[in-house]
């Protein structure tokens, strides 16, 4: 078989290293999981409340899809959601998971320019700002989630806040993000580890292996939060840096904490005692990771395997009528479930990695 190969192409594949004869799959097989695996949500809608931060992952991953897909039916369905909801945030003012919804909103209105698609994000967001609570993080008391106190918050809260500065060109929604975003990394970002306890009420839990407790799908959030705060912070901000410096710093570890079947289990530390492969995690560290090669901030020799890795591990559990299962549901902690699960985030984690797995099949 090798014999057939024309010359250069056998050469290169005796002598060239493994990673730079991986590639990506076909960008048109990716886009037809993508469409797929929408189609299946659209048909079987969520019952979260439509501004609900399950919900809001999930249109953060249609928005991606619509960017390349040449049907109009995912930007559409994401333009009579924001209209349906009146462009509110959820009822909490304070609460990051409220907030959400708001990244897809101004992704909206970058396209269509109607000012009413962020007046009650830059009402909501204006108010938090001129009445701030104090800055105590203790993930304790009824007040615990009106801080950015838990890692889960940094997906949902700090892309919304700097693309709303984006689309306002009023910099202090980014003032705000950046000094929050750092408040909650000195609290609860491991330095040693590299990886983001849940909350403070993980500082001194273990699993069974001894080992600290960091959970999969948490620190896939920040991973994912990372890049959607990079995606539309100025190239020439201050923070910039900082902020991947943090992300090369995790994803060098996640790179470490994959396991050979291409997943990240519940519990990135002890995935012995959680051999369930689990999808949402996965999915954002694939997310991440991608767009870090894309982008150039990750080496491709060293990450791209991975990458690919991880997207075969996640569609190996998409369903032939759109269904991804292997969700963990919502929780804030590894514990075993039902493998046959399926959840709306889950879904906007995978159309997110799919989008940079398209885009790196593109550029090839």
């Amino acid at each position: 078989m090798l014999r057939q190969l024309p010359l250069v192409a056998l050469l290169c594949l005796l002598t060239c290293p493994a990673a730079l004869r991986a590639a990506p799959p076909p960008p048109a097989d990716v886009l037809a999981l993508m469409e797929k695996a929408a189609d299946w949500q659209i048909a079987n809608p969520s019952k979260h409340a439509t501004t609900d931060w399950t919900q809001a992952a999930y249109y953060a991953g249609a928005m991606a899809l619509a960017e390349i897909s040449k049907s109009p039916r995912f930007h559409d369905a994401m333009l009579k959601m924001g209209e349906g909801n009146q462009w509110k945030l959820g009822a909490r003012p304070y609460h990051g998971d409220d907030h959400a919804v708001a990244q897809t909103y101004t992704e909206l209105y970058f396209k269509h320019k109607d000012p009413k698609m962020l007046a009650p994000t830059i009402a909501g967001f204006d108010y938090v700002m001129t009445h701030p609570l104090d800055e105590n993080l203790a993930f304790i008391g009824k007040q615990k989630n009106d801080r950015w106190a838990w890692c889960d918050v940094l997906f949902m809260a700090p892309p919304a806040f700097v693309r709303l500065a984006v689309a306002t060109g009023n910099k202090s929604y980014t003032d705000y993000m950046v000094d929050h975003w750092w408040k909650t990394s000195a609290y609860l970002y491991d330095k040693d580890e590299h990886l983001y306890y849940r909350d403070s009420t993980y500082f001194d839990k273990r699993e069974a292996n001894g080992k600290k407790m960091f959970w999969s799908r948490g620190n896939g959030w920040v991973i994912a939060g990372l890049v959607r705060v990079l995606q539309y912070l100025p190239k020439d901000h201050p923070a910039r840096a900082k902020f991947e410096q943090q992300f090369k710093e995790m994803s060098a570890r996640l790179l470490e904490l994959q396991q050979p079947d291409g997943f990240w289990h519940a519990s990135l530390l002890d995935p012995v005692s959680f051999p369930i492969q689990e999808t949402s995690g996965t999915g954002f560290d694939c997310y991440g990771l991608a767009w870090g090669v894309n982008t150039g901030l990750l080496d491709k020799a060293k990450y791209q395997p991975a990458v690919e890795k991880a997207w075969a591990a996640i569609t190996s559990c998409l369903q032939p009528d759109g269904k991804l299962t292997h969700v963990q549901p919502i929780g804030a902690d590894p514990k075993k479930f039902d493998e046959n699960g399926t959840e709306v985030y889950g879904i906007g984690a995978f159309l997110l990695a799919g989008r940079e797995i398209y885009r790196m099949g593109v550029e090839k």
